[in-house]
């Protein structure tokens, strides 16, 4: 985990497009830090390194997938920004090729070292090396993600709870 700036911890996920992997993490660290009584504590957002979705809601079959589990998918599309690097404690990227991107944004050397890969936080799950991206999958793709991500998302949770 990084240093904490103030009270609360802000969490950014990115993926491609943020119409699938990234907007479903934020959804689902959000129902998960909101069971664990620490929204309070915890601010979280989602962004893509490609810009060409830009507010579009997330893709309707991970929105149903997600809507199956009881969780509520409301995020718009958004490019990373510069200033993201100042605003969030933790960036999490899901594959290598936007770990990768992120770096080369990251406007200095502090800013990289908010930069993760999801697969850091995946416990039960340890031989994924990435979050694999569900959009040109059929429903078992977004089904896999979302396993995933709730994988994932309870190890940040646990850390979080812990801060």
């Amino acid at each position: 985990m990084c240093k904490i700036k103030g009270m609360k911890q802000r969490v950014l996920f990115v993926c491609l497009g943020n119409i699938c992997r990234s907007p479903a993490a934020e959804a689902m660290l959000r129902r998960l830090v909101e069971r664990a009584n620490l929204a309070h504590r915890v601010e979280i957002d989602s962004a893509g390194t490609y810009g060409g979705h830009a507010g579009e809601r997330s893709d309707v079959r991970m929105r149903r997938a997600a809507a199956a589990r009881g969780i509520e998918m409301t995020h718009r599309a958004r490019q990373v920004r510069e200033e993201d690097f100042d605003r969030f404690d933790m960036i999490i990227a899901m594959d290598d090729n936007n770990y990768e991107a992120l770096f080369r944004l990251a406007p200095d050397r502090e800013a990289q070292q908010k930069i993760f890969r999801f697969r850091e936080f995946l416990s039960h799950n340890p031989d994924w090396s990435y979050i694999p991206d569900p959009y040109y999958e059929g429903h078992e793709g977004f089904e896999l993600v979302l396993d995933l991500l709730e994988d994932g998302c309870a190890t940040l949770v646990e850390q979080l709870g812990k801060e």
